[in-house]
């Protein structure tokens, strides 16, 4: 393949292949920083457990919260695949700008939820320690784990409005 070649490649399919490489990076990131909370709150209940098995309905609240954000890079992938033609009928013609631009809109999500996820495993972990010590208190890191939810669910809403917006 020549770099002639290879430039007519990408202005015939470059959109479709950054909107799709968007709409890979949207579920990809969130699902491993959720996998990764999940897996750090998961760590440190399992120490409570075998303590006290009682508390396992009460530590699996904890552990389930940081898993929102591979949901979030999911839905974003849907409506990508949606507003492509992928999903739900015909695929459509996306522009290489197109495609840019969707690739780009799906950032938010993508490091937003990447991020914030790993970020509310570690605060849902330290939410064992209080339901170990004061299980009366546990909702209180529930909120504090929470809190962290809301920086991934801006990026969710900045996904998707930039999504819409886009003119295929």
């Amino acid at each position: 393949m020549t770099f002639n070649s290879f430039l007519e490649f990408m202005a015939q399919n470059g959109g479709m292949i950054f909107a799709l490489l968007g709409a890979a990076l949207a579920t990809a990131l969130p699902g491993i920083g959720s996998a990764r909370g999940v897996g750090i709150v998961g760590e440190a209940a399992s120490g409570l457990i075998t303590e006290d098995p009682d508390k396992f309905g009460q530590a699996l609240i904890l552990q389930v919260i940081p898993g929102t954000q591979g949901f979030y890079g999911f839905v974003t992938t849907l409506i990508i695949l949606n507003k492509i033609g992928i999903l739900g009928g015909g695929v459509k013609t996306v522009s290489f700008s197109a495609g840019f631009l969707i690739f780009l809109a799906s950032l938010p999500i993508a490091l937003a939820g990447w991020k914030s996820a790993i970020s509310q495993g570690k605060t849902a972990a330290a939410g064992i320690g209080i339901l170990a010590k004061r299980p009366e208190h546990m909702f209180k890191g529930v909120l504090f784990a929470a809190m962290v939810e809301t920086y991934a669910v801006i990026g969710l809403v900045a996904s998707i409005i930039m999504i819409v917006a886009i003119k295929l």
